[in-house]
């Protein structure tokens, strides 16, 4: 059906644009409801300003002090969960980085690629910068960063991001069209309201954050992984032979890969060190999912490897379920094995009924080990490393499932197994807790906007 609307020509001389997409009825509509409260353009609270535009990436690295955020970094509201690459800090502290120095309270915006996904600068973070590929929104002190942060998700300051993006192969918010965004004047009561759900949100994130690091801290005490330094070397041989237990002839592969020097380290020293069992033994079963069509209004919720999130399946969408089509039921893992994510991991706690795509594989747990102890040694990088050594192929790689099966599990004493699945059940609530505060703040400024309309 034709979406048309009609528009002033003084509309198109004051926004400067053209093209239909900028009028479409819902940024209009938006724009209309807005008009009939007090609100402040954003410039007027905030300075705005981006991140560096120098070319730095000769001096990107895993080791350097500083973390260096991208756009690509901005794709979750708790920055605590990047990952960004790091520079040195001679070149952070150079006076042309400055300017792009990020402080506590920034709101972050990413403003190429994902576009409108934003994140709020915390104390823990210490020193760091960015990319010109994000937005750096810095309060003049009239309006709380977190109040900002919590409007700019709610769907009254998602429409006019997207309403004053450009272009059209690359998409992306210039600084100058930020200016055209305007953020409600809220009462300092409600201001102060808002800001504590933000806070709280970010709080359990964080508490998430740790109890998961502890979980790993006591996998890897254990397992003695926590005294263990590996020295990857420039080059390596596998041994082959017609007879005997050739490396070789036992993974029947003759590909680099498969005899990486990290996997097999890891696996001597899980052999040498603890009990280990096939991955394969400890399945009840595995089942490889079925490529779907998604639906507004499906009959079971579906999933892909883009909603693995925090290793929980989350923000699914819907599909028209088939006779055949394998479901994945509560504590199921969902292993990603086709492509650049292969080894991409999560847990359904949030479905009782899940299909999944065909590059995801189920894997449900026997009764002797508990799933979310199962999630974390597979997640773990002595899991990962030998996922990665089973992959195949080389445009577009692929993990088999009998090969996946032949994962080396760890296994501790009952109690320590048992402590560590406790820690991951608790991080993975107290992730759920801070999506909700998050989501309430959101629905709190929808709220309140649209009481202040009809008032």
């Amino acid at each position: 059906m034709a979406v048309w609307n009609l528009t002033e020509l003084s509309s198109v001389t004051l926004f400067d644009r053209i093209d239909g997409e900028h009028y479409l009825p819902e940024y209009i509509s938006n724009q209309d409801t807005l008009s009939k409260i007090e609100t402040a353009s954003l410039p007027q609270w905030f300075l705005v300003s981006d991140g560096n535009h120098l070319s730095v990436s000769k001096h990107f690295s895993d080791s350097g002090e500083i973390p260096y955020f991208r756009g690509q970094d901005i794709t979750d509201f708790f920055l605590e969960n990047a990952n960004p690459i790091r520079i040195p800090k001679r070149i952070y502290e150079t006076p042309m980085m400055q300017r792009s120095h990020f402080h506590t309270g920034d709101v972050l915006l990413s403003i190429v690629g994902t576009i409108g996904s934003l994140s709020v600068v915390p104390e823990t973070i210490g020193a760091a910068t960015g990319s010109c590929k994000i937005a750096i929104l810095r309060s003049k002190g009239e309006c709380s960063p977190f109040v900002l942060a919590a409007f700019l998700i709610s769907k009254y300051g998602q429409l006019q991001i997207k309403r004053n993006t450009r272009g059209a192969v690359q998409m992306g918010l210039i600084l100058k069209d930020l200016s055209r965004i305007r953020v409600p004047n809220f009462p300092d009561f409600q201001q102060a309201d808002i800001e504590a759900l933000i806070k709280q949100s970010i709080s359990a994130n964080r508490q998430s954050k740790t109890l998961y690091t502890q979980a790993q801290q006591l996998l890897e005490a254990g397992l003695g992984l926590d005294k263990l330094c590996f020295d990857k070397p420039v080059g390596y041989t596998a041994r082959f032979s017609t007879v005997g237990l050739s490396e070789t002839f036992f993974a029947k592969r003759i590909d680099s890969q498969c005899f990486a020097p990290d996997a097999l380290f890891y696996e001597r020293w899980l052999r040498s060190h603890v009990r280990c069992d096939r991955l394969g033994k400890l399945l009840h079963s595995t089942a490889k999912g079925h490529q779907q069509a998604e639906f507004p209004r499906g009959n079971c919720d579906y999933c892909s490897i883009k909603h693995i999130s925090g290793r929980e399946l989350v923000g699914v969408s819907q599909c028209l379920l088939g006779v055949d089509t394998p479901v994945a039921g509560m504590d199921d893992l969902l292993l990603a094995i086709t492509g650049a994510t292969i080894g991409k991991i999560g847990i359904v706690k949030r479905y009782t009924r899940l299909a999944f795509s065909g590059d995801l594989l189920m894997l449900r747990a026997k009764s002797e080990i508990n799933p979310n102890y199962l999630l974390l040694a597979l997640d773990h990088r002595i899991g990962q490393v030998q996922l990665f050594r089973w992959i195949t192929g080389s445009t577009n790689g692929h993990l088999a499932p009998r090969d996946a099966g032949r994962v080396l599990v760890p296994r501790l004493d009952e109690s320590i197994e048992e402590k560590i699945a406790q820690l991951v059940e608790k991080s993975l609530s107290r992730r759920l807790e801070s999506e909700q505060l998050l989501n309430q703040a959101k629905t709190r400024v929808e709220q309140l906007i649209e009481e202040a309309v009809k008032s």
